[in-house]
């Protein structure tokens, strides 16, 4: 199993889904955890009572990741309570499901925002948390397929998951001599909350299993929160800029 005993861990989006399953895990192998939401408070406390049922400790932040005050003020409240932190798991995203020819400037600027410059925001307030410390700082960050594939009313939020994992490549230049490890985890099809209201997500979940090479085994949250875990170790080093697809196989044949 792995150990990150005495590791603090930042989670954003951490009430439901992925990133839920992401704080648990991390909780599960030794870390406590910050745990950060925007409005569901209710899942943000029961997540919390989970993780404090393991003898971790756990913060519950509100803030909204878009928001560069908001995570300068969120990372300036671990720095100041806490002391210390060790992972950064930027999870938190959003874009509304919806036709490009309909998206607006502000429906734009409000996906890159949350989803990729909230991942340059966490980097740059947590910078001297993380640099030159004994072990080395982790940030990992969530994408989806599609980055790379057209999925219909979902060309926002792929576009900016393509610009995220860009993004995450370059922070690599910045940070990594500094002894930083940034990476990204590549969540195949998970049912959540979000995806559920995809437009023809019941089509897309019974398709699982025709594309993925699991038989039956369908991908869960926590199948992802492992390749967070094992990125957020010291076993993952010397991975750095990476980006790791979790799916069971389904991306080969797309």
């Amino acid at each position: 199993m792995i150990n990150i005993t005495n590791r603090v861990a930042l989670v954003t989006g951490g009430s439901r889904g992925i990133g839920r399953a992401t704080a648990i895990k991390l909780a599960q192998s030794g870390a406590d955890i910050v745990l950060n939401y925007v409005t569901s408070r209710g899942a943000a406390l029961e997540t919390a009572r989970a993780i404090k049922a393991m003898g971790r400790r756990v913060w519950i932040i509100k803030a909204d990741v878009s928001q560069e005050d908001d995570v300068d003020e969120m990372v300036s409240f671990v720095d100041r309570e806490i002391g210390q932190l060790d992972i950064i798991v930027s999870n938190a995203a959003t874009g509304g499901f919806r036709q490009l020819l309909d998206s607006k400037a502000k429906h734009f600027e409000h996906a890159m925002a949350t989803n990729v410059m909230s991942l340059i925001y966490l980097a740059r307030a947590s910078k001297h948390l993380l640099v030159n410390r004994p072990h080395r700082g982790k940030i990992v960050t969530i994408s989806s397929h599609g980055a790379d594939i057209a999925l219909p009313m979902y060309g926002l939020i792929g576009g900016s998951k393509a610009a995220l994992e860009s993004i995450a490549r370059h922070l690599t230049l910045e940070l990594g001599g500094l002894g930083v490890n940034v990476n990204v985890v590549k969540a195949g099809l998970v049912r959540t909350d979000s995806t559920e209201r995809l437009p023809g997500a019941d089509q897309m979940f019974d398709g699982r299993v025709h594309k993925s090479m699991m038989g039956t085994r369908t991908l869960e949250a926590e199948d992802v929160a492992n390749v967070v875990l094992f990125l957020s170790s010291p076993l993952s080093d010397l991975i750095q800029g990476q980006t790791i697809t979790v799916d069971g196989g389904s991306e080969i044949h797309n």
